[in-house]
């Protein structure tokens, strides 16, 4: 039986702004990528989703990014090193303080946008997240694009493969960017039967139409879209009729 983590990037409102539905889709996941406050959430909202994640027995992830709450964090930025290294353990640290005062724990780490496609291809801030990692818990998985540069940095970490169904895939495996057209993908059918084919095959066809291998160990469901609640149910309900298990990789 094919099995598969079904997450979503979460607690990405700040203050009296909101985005998304975060408790119903904490009835749809099975992980929960919780924004740390850098390029949204804060820290009453981080609150509130850890203790609905515990309270739902999903999976929490610290979903760190560069420092950028006017970018949504989907700007990128040439941060040093060290600098980049003392943000994302910062971040990790103080969701997993709230975490714990819940009753849970963070399991995972996740990047956020600009840093999560940095990373896959940028050794050196790839190290520095990994750095920052390997100083809170080293037992925590990172989870990235397959073929990332920071399997070429993870020193003894956990890497874990993670897809995208909404997202369109360039022939070498990346992301496109979302600033270019057909980026992210709108079909509710046509994201669904990526999503098991990601699943059963471990597969995804490219914009050029070359068929890419993934073996993904989880599977990316946006929360920020129109329907996402929807789409959310649909994908995981899709992936049960094609008999794949949705459980956390962590």
């Amino acid at each position: 039986m094919a099995v598969i983590d079904i997450n979503a990037d979460l607690g990405e409102g700040f203050g009296i702004w909101t985005l998304g539905d975060d408790p119903a889709l904490l009835d749809v996941v099975t992980s929960a990528n919780v924004a740390c406050g850098f390029h949204a959430g804060d820290p009453l909202i981080m609150r509130q989703v850890c203790a609905g994640a515990v309270a739902r027995g999903v999976t929490i992830g610290a979903q760190v990014s560069y420092r950028d709450l006017a970018g949504f964090g989907r700007r990128e930025m040439d941060v040093a090193a060290p600098e980049l290294t003392a943000e994302v353990l910062y971040q990790l640290a103080a969701l997993d303080g709230i975490a714990r005062a819940e009753g849970g724990r963070v399991a995972y780490v996740k990047p956020h946008g600009a840093l999560y496609n940095r990373i896959a291809r940028d050794r050196v801030q790839a190290r520095a997240v990994t750095e920052a990692v390997h100083a809170y818990d080293p037992a925590l998985p990172l989870l990235t694009l397959p073929g990332s540069a920071v399997y070429e940095v993870a020193d003894g970490l956990t890497i874990v493969a993670e897809c995208f169904a909404d997202r369109a895939y360039t022939p070498a495996g990346a992301l496109v960017p979302r600033r270019e057209p057909g980026a992210v993908v709108h079909d509710p059918e046509t994201v669904v039967e990526r999503a098991v084919r990601m699943a059963v095959e471990g597969t995804v066809v490219a914009v050029d139409g070359s068929e890419i291998a993934l073996n993904a160990r989880s599977l990316c469901v946006h929360g920020d879209t129109a329907g996402a609640v929807e789409l959310a149910r649909a994908v995981r309900s899709a992936l049960h009729e094609a008999g794949v298990k949705t459980e956390p990789f962590a």
